[in-house]
């Protein structure tokens, strides 16, 4: 391969075969950039030691050509080596060339300098088989398939089994809505593509596979994100007879072993937080550690303030909680109104500020703020105080966009370059508009201190679940899964699920954990997540090879398509195109 050439090899003869990445012709002499996935090497062409046709071939070379080139490796003269590449201090002084392929002009650049931007995304991805040329991409890839790699050894040496699951399974409510696939034998019947592996390893666990994992591909017909895509891969991971500190032990360890492969850092073990604690004190269940900035409860100290608005807030059980950033006062009333933009766009009503000055303090806040006040917040000259006033379900994601954006706002200082954290014990259910939702999904342990209030209080209940958060990304989830028939049926009737919708929908879980279900628990890692913010990424469309857009189109291969009259004639299917109501 074009990029393994080193000093060690001259001197040799090779033949080596690629892309044309750069010509340069200077006169006489005739220089082409060879490249293939494992890198660029120069190689030359002259009329002294190049036959007369190859020099002619070599001459009318273009971008992107596919050649291949015989002829010896020597060293680069002193003042032409180029310490950049990897092979920099090495050539090869071509005798032959032969044109395997010419190419058409590149619809987009494979090469750019460092000064050139690229392309716009959809057309990188309209031609994605020359974006995935660039070396970016390609590093992106060659470090994914080693990230995979690494996972099956390590998990391999925990004596975990590898288990493949169906992907054409049975519809369940996951939390998202199914990919559907009509089924040609069984007319007017679907199968789902499944998002997740769930209730197939939970099943392994009742057939005694105490230790399962998969690289597995999943599905979810949901909106798409920067950080989501509509198939994705996840390292599943399902274990018998184990307790959360045995599976944050693996993980830990597997983080460990890829950080090494990523080059980043994951000191073990990594801090725990409870999910109502980190609500709290950062307002997401994902708060991202590198900065140590916290909100705080100023209830007691604001509440006695001369302000219907805030006393009201507390009145009908709201907190008043905020944030002090110190030198925050050096933001402008345009950037600061910016926050309340931000608070707004999270669903606060709004935002109130104040500034600490040398003559008292200044903003919306101040007018009510009393000597005692400033004191009890612990804010001192030139910080800038930010209050959000209600219930916690409001202030909190408003709080969290908040603190996010000073921290860019102020170019806070980061504690650590790489902050990992288990978040415990969430909700087994959280309420929205009256109905009871999952916290995580319905197969969820209670805590065993809870069970009694399923009934009674479920938004009091925790559950035996945990999430993995790198850098205020959500890497994992997984808990300690209900193993008894009888407090699944429980859990799955809270949600409102009839028992005939229940036997219908989960009848083959339930009757698998009747038959002697060990207790057991797993979690699922994004595997394209971890890659993506492993590289410093921006979405993860960098990491995958043949990614969709966010309105879920392949554009390089055109996919969806309509399908044609015969396919659906032989599906029986009739497709009607409308609005969705």
């Amino acid at each position: 391969m074009v990029g393994t050439l080193r000093r060690e090899d001259v001197p040799g003869t090779e033949r080596l075969v690629g892309w044309v990445h750069r010509r340069r012709d200077l006169g006489g002499l005739l220089f082409v950039d060879l490249r293939d996935r494992s890198g660029v090497v120069q190689v030359s062409f002259g009329p002294e030691w190049s036959d007369g046709e190859s020099l002619e071939r070599a001459r009318h070379l273009g971008s992107e050509d596919v050649i291949s080139v015989e002829g010896e490796v020597v060293l680069r003269p002193e003042a032409a080596r180029n310490p950049e590449l990897a092979t920099g201090d090495v050539e090869l002084k071509a005798r032959h060339l032969e044109l395997l392929n010419p190419a058409v002009t590149p619809a987009i650049p494979v090469f750019r300098g460092p000064s050139e931007e690229l392309p716009s995304e959809e057309l990188r991805l309209r031609h994605r088989h020359l974006d995935l040329r660039r070396s970016e991409l390609q590093g992106n890839l060659r470090l994914r398939h080693r990230l995979i790699l690494a996972v099956r050894n390590y998990m391999d040496g925990l004596g975990f089994l590898e288990i493949e699951t169906p992907i054409l399974t049975k519809p369940t409510p996951e939390g998202a809505r199914d990919y559907l696939v009509p089924s040609r034998v069984h007319p007017g019947e679907f199968y789902a593509l499944p998002q997740s592996p769930q209730l197939y390893k939970q099943v392994l666990m009742t057939a005694g596979y105490d230790r399962y994992f998969q690289i597995a591909r999943c599905f979810r017909d949901e909106d798409l994100r920067a950080d989501r895509q509509p198939e994705f891969t996840q390292i599943d991971v399902e274990a018998s007879f184990i307790q959360p500190d045995d599976l944050f032990g693996w993980v830990e360890g597997l983080m460990s072993t890829l950080a090494v492969v990523g080059e980043v850092d994951a000191p073990t073990p990594f801090p725990r937080m409870r999910y109502t604690e980190a609500m709290d004190r950062y307002g997401s269940d994902r708060p991202d550690l590198r900065w140590e900035l916290e909100i705080s409860d100023w209830t007691g100290a604001l509440g006695t303030a001369d302000s219907e608005l805030l006393r009201g807030a507390v009145a009908t059980g709201g907190r008043l909680r905020g944030l002090r950033l110190p030198g925050g006062g050096t933001l402008s009333r345009k950037e600061v109104e910016g926050l309340e933009v931000v608070a707004k766009a999270a669903g606060a009503p709004g935002l109130l500020w104040a500034k600490r000055t040398a003559e008292g303090g200044s903003g919306p806040l101040a007018r009510w703020m009393e000597p005692e006040h400033w004191s009890a917040t612990g804010a001192a000259e030139g910080d800038l105080l930010v209050v959000a006033a209600g219930p916690d379900r409001v202030t909190s994601p408003a709080l969290a966009a908040v603190r996010a954006a000073v921290i860019r706002a102020l170019k806070l200082p980061k504690v650590r370059a790489h902050a990992w954290l288990w978040v415990l014990e969430f909700p087994l259910f959280l309420e929205e508009g009256g109905r009871l939702f999952p916290g995580h999904h319905p197969f969820v342990l209670p805590h065993p201190e809870d069970v009694g209030r399923i009934e009674g209080e479920p938004t009091s209940v925790r559950s035996l679940a945990y999430d993995l958060v790198y850098n205020g990304a959500e890497f994992g989830s997984g808990s300690i899964r209900i193993h008894d028939a009888g407090l699944q049926r429980r859990v799955l009737r809270r949600l409102g699920m009839a028992d005939e919708d229940i036997d219908r929908k989960f009848g083959f879980l339930l009757e698998a954990l009747a038959s002697g279900a060990p207790p057991h628990g797993g979690i699922a890692l994004g595997m394209d997540r971890i890659v993506k913010d492993f590289v410093g990424a921006p979405s993860l469309r960098d990491v995958i090879a043949f990614p969709k857009t966010t309105a879920a189109r392949a554009l390089f291969e055109g996919a969806p398509t309509p399908a044609s009259p015969s396919d659906l004639a032989e599906l029986r299917l009739d497709v009607r195109v409308g609005r969705s109501e």
